[in-house]
């Protein structure tokens, strides 16, 4: 579970539903139902308008990721790189041959398999960018989803409220009951603003966010393969992929660092 996500949620929500009881309302004057249906069926419905059946049955999946703390280790893929590029300089790229079953990633499997099979550097970097680009796109259609869903859903809430301020309006005749009757067709706003500034954005946030952790991790890789192919020094590859830890994984990497052999 991602804890920053949780905690974000319910400080949202605690904060806003917090301070209207502190002005003296109730939970219960926060509740219309066709407000809500309004607001969120009209968003989950011309947010589903324009993206493809393909596209859609991905959703879960990025709900997933967004409530997913799945940790990007750079340092421990640093480490393995620097290790196999050692041993391939002292056994030969064939070595590595007996070392791919240890590896759970996937992606810097590939491209040692590229390496061990004697593809050609440039058709190396070529399949492997063409991966992390497909990637990217993958990961691309959940923030786009979630930042439509947050454009939408502030016009459904304005929608709602025209719509229920219409209807108070045809009903003049119970003066007694107009400021009540106003004040729910205003919740459709409340509901649209909430659901884009709460949900919506923060999570199209935190996919773009994670996005770019694996990217960078997958670009970390791919210059690690290509040096190792080049049969460069297991030390200079150190230093090399070291530019591309975030800041708090190089302090750490600077504090841990071991030396590596020649």
């Amino acid at each position: 579970m991602d804890l920053a996500t949780l905690l974000g949620l319910l400080i949202g929500f605690g904060g806003l539903i917090g301070g209207f009881l502190l002005e003296g309302g109730g939970l219960g004057m926060l509740w219309v139902e066709t407000a809500f249906i309004i607001v969120f069926g009209g968003t989950i419905g011309v947010t589903i308008l324009g993206f493809t059946m393909t596209e859609l049955k991905a959703v879960p999946y990025f709900c997933k990721v967004v409530f997913t703390d799945k940790k990007v280790n750079y340092m421990e893929v640093l480490n393995i790189l620097v290790d196999t590029a050692d041993k391939a300089r002292r056994e030969g790229l064939l070595s590595l041959e007996s070392q791919l079953a240890e590896i759970d990633n996937q992606f810097l499997g590939r491209g040692l398999q590229l390496v061990i099979d004697g593809t050609d550097p440039d058709l190396t970097r070529n399949m492997l960018e063409m991966e992390i680009e497909a990637f990217e796109n993958k990961e691309k259609i959940g923030y786009e989803f979630f930042m439509a869903a947050g454009g939408f859903a502030p016009t459904m809430g304005i929608i709602g409220t025209v719509m229920g301020l219409v209807n108070v309006l045809s009903n003049m005749s119970t003066p007694d009951e107009l400021a009540g009757a106003i004040a729910v067709a205003f919740l459709a706003t409340l509901y649209g603003i909430s659901l884009a500034n709460v949900i919506c954005i923060p999570f199209a946030n935190k996919i773009k966010l994670k996005t770019s952790k694996s990217v960078l991790l997958m670009e970390l890789i791919l210059e690690g393969i290509l040096s190792i192919q080049a049969g460069e020094n297991p030390r200079v590859i150190k230093e090399k992929l070291m530019t591309f830890l975030p800041p708090e994984s190089r302090e750490v990497a600077v504090e841990e660092e071991q030396p590596v052999g020649m």
